[in-house]
């Protein structure tokens, strides 16, 4: 729990990451106004093909590009695979959709830990890095072309679905939610993140990350497409789907490199986690 000595140490070292973002922006961005809200940070919105594209970029060099957004995905296998492994218990035996797998970090993790694994994106060069990876290291991955609101694969054919930086991308998440629950068995577990439409979450993710840091492309994340945990758990309960715990995931600092260091958040206001199983 929070008030323990280590997550004491943690949320310190949360609140001291997040102080000295909101300075950063604070300094570096124009026009800054209390309360965390600025217009400049309401743009456009995204179309498909533009989200697409951005993760369609980095493709052919997944597994071995040095930037820093594909280096950001990979420190956030861990943190995640530790607690979806703590909420659905072992991954052998099991057959798991990866929605939303790029190229394949979660897939080959899952794989590697026993279960019979489907990876499906709308991007094809993600899914060409994904095919290739997992020739080289011999795992049997079954990697499909197809959108998260029409996935290729028929009813009742798996027994999770790990769905991870997708919900806040989706063009009409109540089909994405209703696709989920048609492929799930009956008792299938849903596992997910995105991000929540919060002040403190589009200040990190939309300000730091890609308006001064550049860690991601500007219009990877479209500030109307996030959504707070009650949304997100009325769409999941609307398709079938009983919603389980969720639990705050976010930056706890930097390694040496640089690269972020992803942890378990006592809150959920910015990146959280949640579980979800169909019951009908």
């Amino acid at each position: 729990m929070w008030w323990t000595a280590t997550g004491l140490v943690r949320w310190t070292l949360i609140g001291a990451f997040v102080g000295a973002s909101m300075l950063l922006a604070k300094r570096r961005l124009s026009h800054w106004l209390p309360g965390l809200t600025r217009p400049a940070l309401e743009r456009r919105p995204v179309s498909r093909a533009e989200d697409i594209a951005i993760y369609a970029e980095h493709g052919p060099g997944w597994w071995t590009s040095r930037r820093y957004l594909v280096r950001g995905l990979q420190a956030l296998v861990r943190p995640r695979m530790k607690w979806f492994g703590r909420m659905a218990g072992p991954w052998s035996g099991q057959r798991v959709l990866d929605l939303g797998c790029g190229g394949g970090f979660m897939a080959e993790t899952i794989a590697t830990a026993g279960a019979d694994v489907i990876g499906v994106d709308p991007a094809l060069p993600a899914i060409e890095a994904a095919r290739d990876h997992a020739a080289e290291r011999q795992l049997k991955i079954s990697y499909e072309v197809g959108r998260a609101e029409a996935i290729p694969l028929s009813d009742a054919s798996v027994d999770r679905v790990v769905c991870v930086d997708v919900f806040e991308h989706v063009d009409d998440l109540r089909q994405c939610c209703r696709e989920i629950a048609r492929v799930l068995k009956p008792g299938g577990l849903l596992l997910f993140d995105t991000v929540n439409r919060t002040a403190l979450a589009r200040w990190i993710i939309i300000g730091l990350y890609e308006r001064i840091l550049r860690v991601a492309p500007r219009g990877t994340h479209d500030p109307a497409k996030l959504i707070r945990p009650a949304e997100l758990c009325h769409y999941l309960e609307s398709a079938g789907l009983t919603c389980g715990r969720l639990a705050g995931l976010g930056p706890l600092g930097f390694n040496w490199r640089g690269d972020p260091v992803f942890s378990r958040w006592p809150v959920l206001a910015m990146n959280y986690m949640g579980t979800a199983r169909r019951t009908r």
